[in-house]
C-alpha cells in the first residue's frame, strides 16, 4: 500500500534521476580521463613542431609563412638603397631583394636546423634602419648632387654605392661577432638580468618612432594607407595570411590603371611604368654569392652603431623565441637552445654581410603570429618555404619585378610597420607600474632625449670633435642613433635610482613566459624532450659531462632568465 503513495513514487522518480545524472556524469569524467595530455595541449594546432605534413603541402604553407613577412622585406631594400646612392632605375636595386630573400632562406634553414630549431623565419630587420642611416649620413658618405650623378659614367655610378656598400658590409660582419661570442658563452642569461621592460620599451619603441620621417616622405598617397589597415583587419577575420600580399597587389592594379588612363601625371610618384626599365635590363639568372659587390670595408664608429642594434635585436628575439614556444604549444626553450638561437643569429647575420644584403637578419615577429592563426608549427614547412625562397631569389627578374612596386605602396607598408615596431615596443609597459613617478620620469625622459639629440645631432653635423676621426665618427654614430640613446639612458636610470622589482615590471615580465592557457606540465608533455635536440650528435653530447658546461650544448642545465 506504501507504494500507492503519490510522494512516495515522486521521492522514487527523483531518486532514480539522481542516480541516471551521476552515471552520465561518470561517464562524462572518464571520457575526458581518456583524452591524452597531448590531446588536451594540443588544442586546434594543426602540425606541431616535430611534424611533417606531406611535402607539396609543406611548401605551400612553407610560402603562406613566408607571405607574412613580405611586405617588411620588399620595403626593406626600398628604404636602405637611395641612402646608398643607388638611382631608382638602377637594377641593382633588384639584385639587392634577391640577396635579401637568398641570405634570409639560408639564416632561417640555420635557426630552424641548427638553432633554437622552432619554426621561426629569419628576414632583415628594421632595428638597424637607424644606425645605417646614421652611418651614411657621415660627410664622407653622403650621396653627390644631383649634377654629379648625371654626368658621372655607369661604372662610376656603380661604384659610388658599392663603396657605400661594403662599408655597411664590413660593420655587420665585425658587429655580429659580437653576437657569436653572446651566444656561445651564454652571456644572454645575465645581460637580461639587468634589462627590464623599463630599458626595453624605449629602445624597441625608437626603432620605429625615429623612421618617421622616411615612412611621411615615402607615403605620399595617404588613402593606400587605409585601405592596407582595414584590408588587413578584415582578412585577419577570415583566419587568412594573405593580408599583406592582396594588399600591394590590389593597389598595385589601381596604380596600372590610373597610369593606363593616364589619370595620373608623368612623374606621379605612383605610377607603374617609373621603373620598368629595370625588368628589361635584369639577367632572367643570377646567383647572389658572396663579396658580389667587392671587399667589405670596416670603420669602429659603423661597427659600434650595428652593435647597438644587435643588442636591440637579442632582446626581442629572446621574447620571439617564448612566443613561438607558446604558440607552437612546444615546451619552454631552456637554455642552450636560447643561446644556441643568438649563436645562429649571429652566423646568419655574417653571411648577411658576407653577401651584401645590406641588412642584419633577426627574429620576424609576423610569423609567431602567423603560427597562431595557421595552427601551423611544423619546423618542416618553414624549412621548405626558406628553400624555396632561395629558389626565388635565383631569378634576376624576381627582385626586379618587385621593384617596380609604386613608391607610394611602400610608403604605406612602412607605416604600418613601423607602427607595429613601436606599439610592440609600447605592449611592455603593461608590465611596469604607472602609477610611480620614478617609471614616469624614466620612460618620459628615454623616449624625449631618444628622438631630440639625434634630432640635434643631424642638425649641428660637425659637432663632435675629440682630436681623433675614429672616435668622432664613433662617438657621432652613437648619438645619432636614437635606440641606442633611449637605451642607454634607461638602462642607467632604471638600474640607478631606488625602485622595488614589482614597481619595475621585473616580476610580472619575468612570469610571462609562464602565462598562456596550459601550464608548463601541460607544455612539457606535448612535445617529446628532444624538440630543441641537434638533429645530429645527441648521443655523444649526452654521454660526456664535459658537455654540461658548453652554454649551446643541449646537455647544459634547463634555467633561464624568464622561467621561474
Amino acid at each position: 500500500m506504501a507504494h500507492d503513495n503519490p510522494d512516495f513514487e515522486f521521492q522514487k522518480e527523483i531518486s532514480d534521476l539522481g542516480n541516471e545524472t551521476q552515471t552520465k556524469v561518470d561517464e562524462i569524467q572518464a571520457s575526458i580521463a581518456e583524452v591524452t595530455d597531448e590531446d588536451r595541449v594540443r588544442g586546434d594546432i594543426l602540425y606541431t613542431v616535430e611534424e611533417v605534413p606531406r611535402w607539396n603541402l609543406c611548401i605551400l604553407l612553407g610560402i603562406q609563412q613566408y607571405l607574412t613577412m613580405f611586405g617588411s622585406t620588399v620595403a626593406y631594400p626600398y628604404i636602405v638603397t637611395p641612402k646608398l646612392c643607388i638611382q631608382e632605375s638602377d637594377p641593382a636595386r633588384g639584385y639587392i631583394t634577391s640577396t635579401i630573400f637568398f641570405v634570409s632562406g639560408l639564416g632561417t634553414l640555420i635557426q630552424s636546423t641548427f638553432g633554437t630549431r622552432l619554426p621561426i623565419i629569419q628576414g632583415s630587420s628594421s632595428a638597424f634602419l637607424t644606425p645605417i642611416f646614421a652611418i651614411l649620413s657621415l660627410p664622407q658618405w653622403k650621396c653627390p648632387s644631383e649634377e654629379e650623378m648625371l654626368s658621372a659614367t655607369e661604372e662610376e655610378l656603380q661604384e659610388i654605392w658599392q663603396l657605400r656598400m661594403r662599408e655597411i658590409q664590413g660593420a655587420i660582419i665585425v658587429a655580429s661577432i659580437f653576437e657569436i661570442v653572446i651566444g656561445l658563452t651564454g652571456v644572454i642569461g645575465v645581460m637580461l638580468q639587468w634589462l627590464t621592460p623599463l630599458v626595453i620599451v624605449p629602445t624597441i619603441s625608437l626603432i620605429g618612432l625615429s623612421l618617421f620621417e622616411e615612412a611621411a616622405s615615402t607615403a605620399r598617397k595617404v588613402k593606400i594607407i587605409f585601405f592596407k589597415i582595414e584590408c588587413q583587419c578584415d582578412m585577419e577575420m577570415l583566419g587568412i595570411r594573405f593580408q599583406v600580399l592582396l594588399t600591394i597587389i590590389t593597389a598595385w592594379v589601381v596604380c596600372a590603371i590610373l597610369t593606363a588612363t593616364g589619370a595620373l601625371g608623368p612623374t606621379n610618384a605612383a605610377r607603374t611604368d617609373l621603373t620598368v626599365q629595370t625588368m628589361y635590363s635584369s639577367p632572367w639568372f643570377r646567383f647572389p654569392y658572396p663579396g658580389q659587390w667587392g671587399l667589405p670595408t670596416v670603420s669602429i664608429g659603423a661597427v659600434f652603431g650595428i652593435f647597438a642594434g644587435i643588442l636591440a635585436s637579442i632582446v626581442e628575439s629572446v621574447g620571439d623565441y617564448y612566443a613561438c614556444a607558446r604558440l607552437a604549444c612546444a615546451p619552454h626553450p631552456p637554455t642552450s637552445a636560447i643561446n644556441r638561437g643568438i649563436f645562429a643569429e649571429g652566423i646568419s647575420c655574417i653571411i648577411s654581410g658576407i653577401w651584401g644584403s645590406g641588412g642584419v637578419l633577426t627574429s620576424y615577429s609576423e610569423n609567431i603570429g602567423a603560427i597562431g592563426v595557421t595552427k601551423v608549427a611544423s619546423r618542416r614547412v618553414i624549412q621548405c618555404g626558406a628553400i624555396t625562397m632561395m629558389l626565388f631569389a635565383v631569378f634576376g627578374k624576381f627582385g626586379a619585378f618587385f621593384n617596380t612596386i609604386p613608391v607610394p605602396i611602400i610608403g604605406g607598408i612602412f607605416c604600418v610597420t613601423f607602427a607595429i615596431v613601436t606599439g610592440v615596443g609600447l605592449s611592455n609597459v603593461q608590465f611596469i607600474d604607472l602609477q610611480s613617478s620614478r617609471n614616469i620620469l624614466i620612460l618620459g625622459l628615454s623616449l624625449f632625449m631618444g628622438i631630440t639629440i639625434p634630432k640635434w645631432f643631424k642638425g649641428h653635423p660637425n659637432t663632435i670633435d675629440v682630436g681623433n676621426d675614429a672616435a668622432n665618427q664613433l662617438i657621432t654614430v652613437l648619438l645619432n642613433t636614437s635606440m641606442f640613446i633611449g637605451g642607454l639612458i634607461a638602462f642607467v636610470l632604471d638600474n640607478s635610482i631606488p625602485g622595488t622589482d614589482e614597481e619595475r615590471g621585473v616580476i610580472r615580465w619575468r612570469e610571462q613566459g609562464l602565462e598562456h592557457n596550459t601550464t608548463e606540465d601541460d607544455l612539457l608533455t606535448l612535445s617529446s624532450p628532444s624538440t630543441y635536440d641537434l638533429p645530429f650528435g645527441m648521443n655523444v653530447i649526452k654521454r660526456y659531462k664535459i658537455f654540461k658546461y658548453i652554454p649551446i650544448s643541449q646537455h647544459t642545465t634547463r634555467i633561464f632568465f624568464f622561467v621561474k
